[in-house]
Order: structure tokens, then C-alpha cells, then sequence
């Protein structure tokens, strides 16, 4: 197969995160229109991202063991469509259910099977594509998110800006283009088979692995630190800082992604000889800061300097795990993604609740406070998981 054929796949697998991006990123755009039109409390606005992350982690479950019974193709396929028929029932349902609430919710199920079921696909596709520079190729797949979230942030705004809160579905219904799209790219780009089950490593083993069930525990952290901040910074710009809302989306999840989006295509390019367990132990010291900024700075310019530095903390933390992960176990095939990804979603479940229910508590300056138990979890989870990959290097 031509490398011209392929660069079609990566191309897919490109737009499948971007698509991705949307499922996680349109709805924290909105949490205003949703307050203020139904009066959804945070816990409920944080209840919707944890539907949906809760939702990801039960298809990465299920992908586990059934994802090669549907294949590869027909899987990612599905992946898509379901993001399109979730966008336009967020469109619609909201509206025509007697509970909003219980619309979004729905919606949110919907879409989230589509966004789990492409974050388990795309990664084990691209790290099956013909290539030497594994992790780099990984990072810059995964900037694909981030320059996503930039794409979707800046659209959806200046969409609602145009259109106002009352069409706020007109942006999801606009969206549902884009998986649709992908949907008929994926039925034709040509795809790597998988490895034989005959020469992977069984999930039996994995999960006996003091080094993977550590990984799995730090994707957790990956996804909650992440997340923790990009689906709260928008209203915590508006209601926190008293930016407008158009402001509070630019200059919060707007940067946020950017900063995101540049470490990971930076490492894409050129950092195929940086150390990732170094940079993710860096990385994990800067995040714990950027919380206390956010957080604790009353100046709104440097708290959203610290939601920016939080962006560039953690940029390498979900694809470098997934790195560090598959090149410890190169057979580990599709179920192992699955597994990450499920350690992930939980996390990006966990973080964004916890936030929610705190602030509800007191305030959301202090939800976000209690956010940085991830990152501090990250910074010691390295130092062990760098331990035993030396001392199991020493043993071989």
C-alpha cells in the first residue's frame, strides 16, 4: 500500500479527533445558554460531562473485548455517525423533551458513544502505520485534539455571538457535518489489519503488571488534570473574573487549547530524542502550579495565565502515557488502547465532577483548588513507575 494511501488514513484519523474535540468541547460552550435558559445547576452542568465521559468509559469497556468481532472499519464508521445523530439530537431533543435536562442527556449519551468509540480506534490505527517515530506521530495526532478544541471555541462563539442564546442549537446541528463527513471517509481509506490475537498480550497479563495497572492509574490523572480545567474555565472567566462570555471562551479554554495544541505538534515534529518521563514529570510540577494561579490569583489576567500554563502542562500527558505504554508492550493491540482509554475518560469524568460538586459546595475558585490532587498524583505515580521500569530493566 502507498504511503500517498495512508496519509488518507491519518488524514481520517485526523478529522475522528477533531470530531472528538467537538463532542467534549461544544457543551462547555454552552453551560451559560443552559444556566440561564433551564437553570441548571453546576452539578448538573457538571453531570452532563460526566454522562459523557462515564458513557466513553463503558464503550472503551465494551471495545475491550468486542471491538475486533465489529472490525476496524466498520467500527469507526459507526463511531461517526453516532457523533452526527447525537449532534442533531442535541439540536433538537432539549427542546421537544418535557425535561431540557433529560434531553441533554440523552444527547449526551448518544454522541458519547460516537467519541469513545473513535478514541479507541484512532490511536491503535495511526500506531499501526508504517513509521519509526512512534510517540511523535502520537503527539501530533493528539495536537489534532487540541487545534479541534481551538477550531470549535472560536466558531461556536462567534456562532452564538451571531445567532444569539435563543438559536444556540443552530451550532450543534452545523456541526454534525463534520462526523458525517468523516463517516464516508472512513469507508474507504485502507487500514493496517490488526495484530493476530494469537501474538498479542493477553488482558489477563496486562492487568497483572505493577508498570501497566501505574500507567492506567496515571491516565486517570492525565484525563482528571486535563479536563478539571477545560470544561470549567469558560464560566470561571465569566462568572469567576467577570469577563463576558465571548472574552471568558477566547481567553480561557481558547488558550488553554493553543498551548496544548503547540507542545504537542512542537514534540510531533521535533521531539523524537526528549525524554517523555522527564517531560511528563515537568510537566506534571507546572500543572500543579497553573491550578494555584488559576485559582488563587485575583488578577483576572494572570488567573487566565495560569488556565494557559495548565494548557501547556498538560499537553504530553495523555499521549505520552499512551506512548510510554505501547512501546512497553508493542503487541498490546486495540484491547490495550481500550483499557488506557477507559483509565482516561475516567479520569476526565472524575475531574470536571469534582470541581462541579465542590464548587457548589463553596466556590468555583475552589473547586478548581481541588483539582490539583491529580497532577500531584501524576508527580508521584512517575517516580514509582520510572522505578520499576528501571529495576525490570536491570532484572532482564
Amino acid at each position: 500500500m502507498s504511503e500517498v494511501n495512508y496519509k488518507s488514513t491519518l488524514f481520517a484519523c485526523y478529522l475522528g479527533y477533531i470530531t472528538q474535540a467537538l463532542i467534549v468541547n461544544l457543551p462547555p460552550i454552552l453551560f451559560v445558554v443552559f444556566q440561564s435558559l433551564y437553570g441548571l445547576s453546576y452539578t448538573q452542568l457538571g453531570s452532563l460531562v460526566f454522562v459523557v465521559f462515564i458513557t466513553q468509559l463503558i464503550v472503551d469497556a465494551l471495545a475491550a473485548k468486542y471491538i475486533d468481532l465489529i472490525g476496524q472499519r466498520a467500527a469507526a464508521m459507526l463511531a461517526h455517525i453516532l457523533a452526527a445523530v447525537g449532534m442533531v439530537a442535541l439540536a433538537f431533543l432539549p427542546r421537544l423533551f418535557p425535561s431540557p435536562y433529560a434531553g441533554l442527556v440523552v444527547s449526551s449519551i448518544i454522541y458519547a458513544i460516537g467519541g469513545g468509540l473513535i478514541e479507541v480506534l484512532v490511536s491503535p490505527i495511526v500506531e499501526s502505520l508504517p513509521g519509526e517515530a512512534k510517540a511523535s506521530a502520537m503527539s501530533l495526532l493528539h495536537s489534532f485534539y487540541s487545534w479541534g478544541q481551538v477550531l470549535v471555541i472560536v466558531l461556536s462563539t462567534l456562532g452564538l455571538l451571531l445567532v444569539g442564546h435563543n438559536l444556540w442549537w443552530v451550532l450543534p446541528l452545523a456541526w454534525s457535518v463534520l462526523p458525517l463527513y468523516n463517516f464516508f471517509k472512513f469507508m474507504k481509506v485502507p487500514l493496517v489489519p490488526p495484530i493476530e490475537e494469537s501474538q498479542r498480550i493477553p488482558l489477563s497479563k496486562l492487568l497483572r503488571s505493577k508498570i501497566f495497572l501505574i500507567a492506567l492509574l496515571l491516565m486517570v490523572c492525565s484525563g482528571a488534570s486535563e479536563q478539571a480545567m477545560a470544561q470549567w474555565v469558560s464560566l470561571f472567566a465569566e462568572k469567576g473574573l467577570g469577563i463576558t462570555k465571548a472574552l471568558g471562551d477566547l481567553f480561557g479554554p481558547c488558550i488553554f487549547a493553543i498551548m496544548m495544541g503547540i507542545v504537542r505538534t512542537w514534540y510531533g515534529v521535533k521531539g523524537q530524542n526528549v525524554d517523555m518521563h522527564k517531560a511528563l514529570t515537568i510537566s506534571s510540577v507546572f500543572c500543579i502550579a497553573s491550578f494555584i494561579i488559576t485559582a488563587a490569583v485575583p488578577i483576572p489576567a494572570l488567573a487566565l495565565a495560569g488556565s494557559a500554563l495548565c494548557g501547556l502542562s498538560v499537553a504530553l500527558m495523555w499521549p505520552g502515557m499512551l506512548s510510554l505504554t505501547a512501546a512497553g508492550y508493542p503487541t498490546g493491540g486495540v484491547a490495550m488502547f481500550a483499557i488506557l482509554a477507559l483509565g482516561g475518560d475516567l479520569g476526565c469524568s472524575i475531574g470536571p465532577q469534582l470541581t462541579g460538586v465542590v464548587a457548589d459546595a463553596s466556590s468555583l475558585n475552589c473547586g478548581l483548588v481541588s483539582a490539583i490532587i491529580f497532577p500531584l498524583i501524576m508527580l508521584f505515580g512517575l517516580a514509582v513507575l520510572g522505578k520499576l521500569i528501571k529495576k525490570e530493566a536491570s532484572e532482564k
